[in-house]
């Protein structure tokens, strides 16, 4: 991994001396990206900023790199994973100046010209000065892994592996793009299918295409763009049999891990107990020395992630680090503001939190890892979100069910009054093909519409927030299951056999079913921390926004955008509510408008380099070693829980809007705003203390009075206190400190 930033006169003048000044500030902005080595390069109408992470070459693999002739000059951001099969297929001779695997785009260049990338296998961001044409070209890999923005007036283009990079040129716009990011379906989580080209959030700031190159003519700024590559229509006709289908499958995933896993430096794992992130450690540990590394938290321990982490570990015989995030700290506000800033994303969420800590715990614990290998992006090419989209049916509700999705994104991008047509019990009299003018939905089936919109994910948010969590500690993340060998396969499995072979993500599972498992292997999917045990996600991001009488959240509202946009008696009575009941609302709801209002400040008063500022954070957290995890149970889940809100003298009561109600048969329901939410076991020990919680009684006089000792229904009580349905008057929520 490294950064890369820029300067270029499209006007056909040459760059002043006043660039290097520009230069400087933008390599010093992207030093955390690349700590081994800094250039700089100013020649005729082009400057170049470089910052080097050396995980290839370290001693003779140094950027810019030049061709023989010196005619072209390179800098790029990221791997070629098959630069010796490329250099095999040049002309006997080809002279090479570094051991640097990028080399050899510069030579497929001369020889190809544009289409010097179509046999290219890997991850880059990369900007190449063809001296002799006059031309700039910049180019992104296949799935966007690697960044690169861009933003020019009428006489230059400045350029970026980060945004924020972009600033150290006066001349650079520094708005939040609003209107964009307010109707992002990352920022809204709307369940629609959009199609739309990903956005940076920023107003002026382009973002280079993946899989696409941009050739700008520096004497006049014409510019061609040419798309390489292209994300297949997945509407396969292989003849192939399930069985070889998933044998291909494994080869392929096997060469992409063995390509992430090459390096001239230590690599290691994030594994999350899941079956993706198993599946790159069962493959990677006979390839090289790996240590793991996974998140130990309240949230973990209740989803199982962290047991099955530990399971797979001691499977293949690798170390596995736990780190532990105790339920009594909650990050500081000047800590959101960096990871804010770093990431430059208002989606930034506690999963960025999380992982930008284990990678701070790794360049500080582990330095001589350089490299992270991960799980990710399997689910949003393999049929991972099949189970989950369903709602309980099978692979048919679950196509049902993108049609929906389908629908409500045309509506959405073109024809918002059709809407009407699809609502009510008369709801559906219209086909589809009212929204395209007779022909069909989008022009493909819903399937292959839904990987194309998760293909949108895939560059929007999951490359995006993977590389700068991982860049903040000049880490590289690598991503094997990012193979396009892998997505043009999965993409020739026919219409009819997708249930087969893309139903709960079969494919990858029956790929490495004899390396992991079986629990492992047929776990079901449970998302990093959201559902089961979110509350104890929520809790320390909902004491960050309260911390000092919500000091960050109204600093957020204090800012013009905040003070017009936001309404701040609802934001602050939502974040009350959370506080009192974590599991009343969705933190990430609210976090998405904060971000954004402090965006807004941040490029009014651009933050000084992250570079010069890491000093400023906190320790790392600490490992937790574990030898069994039923043994220690208590002990961990006395760290990672918050501790009980309640004891025998508590007096709680049902919430206001919580009603209990019996029927004619005898059956008691917990109502919620007049709605039937809850069945109540009958003459179970919860339903005769909830009985018994008159507001008056301590739950000491109402174990008394029904037998019931509350230690024995802990659970519900905490539950219904997170949830709301219970409230203790006058006795705050406990709150994580510093």
């Amino acid at each position: 991994m490294c950064g890369l930033g820029g300067l270029a006169r499209i006007d056909g003048h040459d760059l002043g001396v006043e660039a290097d000044a520009v230069l400087a500030a933008m390599a010093r902005t992207l030093a955390h990206r690349g700590p081994d080595e800094e250039e700089l390069l100013r020649e005729g109408p082009v400057g170049l900023a470089f910052t080097r992470l050396s995980l290839v070459a370290p001693e003779n693999g140094g950027q810019p790199l030049y061709s023989p002739d010196g005619s072209v000059v390179l800098i790029a951001n990221g791997e070629v994973y098959n630069h010796k099969e490329l250099e095999a297929t040049l002309p006997a001779g080809t002279p090479f100046k570094t051991r640097s695997d990028c080399e050899v785009l510069v030579h497929l260049y001369q020889q190809k010209g544009l289409d010097f990338l179509d046999d290219v296998r890997g991850m880059f961001g990369l900007v190449l000065w063809d001296r002799r044409r006059n031309v700039l070209v910049m180019a992104r890999d296949h799935f966007g892994v690697k960044p690169l923005y861009y933003t020019w007036d009428q006489g230059r283009v400045a350029f970026a592996s980060e945004i924020k990079a972009l600033f150290a040129d006066p001349a650079s716009p520094r708005r939040i793009a609003w209107d964009k990011a307010l109707v992002n379906p990352t920022v809204t989580s709307a369940p629609s299918l959009d199609l739309a080209a990903p956005t940076t959030y920023f107003e002026g700031v382009e973002s280079v295409p993946a899989a696409t190159i941009l050739e700008i003519d520096l004497r006049d700024g014409a510019t061609k763009r040419h798309q390489y590559w292209q994300l297949p229509s997945f509407d396969g006709e292989s003849t192939l049999s399930g069985r070889e289908i998933i044998g291909q499958f494994r080869e392929i995933l096997a060469d992409s891990v063995r390509a992430c896993a090459t390096a001239d430096a230590s690599i290691g794992l994030f594994l999350s107990g899941g079956v993706d992130s198993a599946a790159v450690a069962a493959l990677a540990a006979d390839t090289t020395s790996l240590e793991t590394f996974s998140v130990l938290s309240g949230s973990t321990v209740v989803n199982g992630d962290a047991r099955y982490a530990r399971i797979v570990a001691d499977k293949l015989g690798v170390p596995n680090h736990q780190i532990r995030f105790d339920a009594s700290y909650a990050p500081s506000a000047d800590e959101w503001k960096r990871l804010l800033w770093l990431t430059e994303m208002p989606t930034c969420s506690p999963e960025q939190y999380y992982k930008h800590e284990l990678h701070r715990y790794v360049r500080a614990e582990h330095p001589e890892i350089k490299g992270m290998l991960l799980g990710a992006a399997a689910d949003e090419f393999c049929g991972g979100y099949s189970v989950t989209s369903s709602g309980g049916g099978g692979w048919d509700v679950f196509e049902h069910a993108l049609t929906e999705m389908a629908r409500r994104g045309r509506l959405e991008e073109h024809r918002p009054k059709l809407g009407a047509w699809w609502e009510g019990a008369e709801g559906g009299l219209l086909s589809d093909a009212a929204l395209d003018h007779g022909r069909t939905l989008l022009g493909r089936d819903p399937y292959g519409a839904f990987v194309a919109a998760k293909m949108r994910d895939v560059e929007q948010f999951n490359c995006w927030h993977e590389d700068r969590t991982a860049a903040g500690s000049g880490t590289e993340a690598r991503v094997p299951f990012l193979d396009r060998r892998l997505i043009e396969l999965v993409a020739s499995i026919p219409a009819s056999r997708r249930e087969r072979l893309l139903w709960d993500k079969a494919i990858v599972r029956e790929a490495v079913a004899d390396l992991l498992p079986p629990d492992v292997v047929n776990r079901p999917k449970v998302p990093f921390f959201y559902g089961q045990g979110v509350q104890h996600t929520h809790r320390p991001f909902i004491a960050m926004l309260t911390r000092d009488n919500g000091a960050l959240v109204e600093e957020a509202l204090s800012t013009e955008h905040g003070r017009t946009l936001l309404d701040a008696d609802r934001v602050r009575g939502l974040l009350a509510r959370l506080e009192r009941a974590p599991l009343a609302g969705h933190v990430e709801r609210l976090l998405p408008l904060l971000n954004l209002c402090l965006l807004d400040r941040m490029v009014a008063d651009v933050p000084p380099p992250l570079a010069d500022t890491a000093h400023l954070l906190p320790p790392v957290r600490p490992e937790h070693p574990v030898g069994d995890f039923d043994a220690e149970a208590e002990e961990i889940e006395a760290l990672v829980f918050a501790p009980p809100r309640w004891d025998g003298k508590s007096v709680p009561a049902l919430a206001d809007n919580a009603t209990l109600l019996q029927d004619r048969s005898g059956t008691w329901y917990l109502a919620v705003d007049g709605a039937l939410e809850y069945v109540l076991e009958e003459d179970s020990d919860w339903l005769k203390l909830l009985l018994a919680l008159d507001g008056e009684r301590s739950l000491d006089d109402a174990a008394a009075t029904t037998g019931v000792r509350p230690e024995s229904v802990s659970a519900f009580l905490d539950d219904s206190l997170d949830l709301g349905l219970l409230e203790l008057p006058g006795t705050p929520a406990s709150s994580p400190t510093d």
